[in-house]
């Protein structure tokens, strides 16, 4: 059973352009039809329709939330919660089911999940909740228009971008990046985790594409008199450092 419909869904609870979510489902009407009205909503989403893919995804560290259902091929949804709380992984996770007793809600939150929600259910309840549980594991409230990094922004309203004063001009993957960047600052991020997130697990892409991009961006963020604010940590990936103004 799948979710029940309704003609509205709460649009304004749009918070950010790319909170990212891993949907593990095996039916696959339901997870394209959940996939298609979280990209409507703005969410980045990608899809697994078992549990062995679905784990992992999830342990590429990637995801802010994920929608997991309990009964899977392979590994189960309760049996994953538990490998990504096991890997420390700052996931939010809803579990889905069509269990609804209350011993059922209480085995599938004391595997991991955060969330519960029990099938059929409304879309506008699954946005509700993800919504919810997305401002507590990015700390994002729902009215962040920008982000800032020392004397970089980023304008998620007007789609532009800017270090001081002078204006940036960004292709779409040069943005996806700088975005990733900016949303873990002083943070090393792996060329693996950089691929997986700017080019959601495109196959045709190459990991030395992570180095060609990064080459372009750090020629649109150069400014005479500043440093880079892109450091290589070599051997491991790239850290944007706050401190560089």
């Amino acid at each position: 059973m799948g979710p029940r419909f309704s003609n509205h869904f709460p649009r304004n609870l749009i918070y950010t352009n790319h909170v990212r979510v891993l949907i593990i489902e095996d039916d696959q009407r339901l997870a394209n039809l959940v996939n298609q009205v979280l990209k409507e909503e703005h969410f980045v989403v990608d899809v697994a329709n078992d549990g062995d893919e679905g784990l992992e995804m999830a342990l590429r560290g990637i995801y802010d939330l994920a929608v997991v259902d309990w009964m899977l091929p392979g590994r189960d949804g309760p049996s994953i919660c538990r490998a990504i709380r096991k890997a420390k992984l700052n996931t939010g996770i809803i579990m889905l089911t069509a269990r609804g007793q209350l011993e059922d809600r209480v085995a599938g939150l004391e595997t991991g999940a955060d969330d519960y929600l029990v099938k059929p259910f409304a879309f506008d309840e699954l946005l509700a909740r993800l919504h919810a549980l997305g401002r507590r594991v990015t700390g994002l409230d729902a009215d962040v228009q920008e982000l800032r990094v020392g004397n970089l922004v980023l304008d998620l309203h007007t789609h532009s971008a800017r270090r001081g004063e002078q204006g940036l001009d960004l292709t779409k993957t040069e943005w996806n990046l700088l975005e990733y960047l900016m949303r873990h600052p002083n943070q090393v991020l792996t060329q693996q985790n950089i691929l997986d997130t700017v080019w959601s697990f495109e196959k045709s892409v190459q990991a030395s594409m992570v180095a060609v991009y990064m080459s372009y961006l750090r020629g649109k963020l150069n400014v005479p008199g500043l440093r880079d604010p892109i450091e290589t940590v070599r051997g491991v990936g790239y850290r944007l450092v706050s401190d560089y103004a």
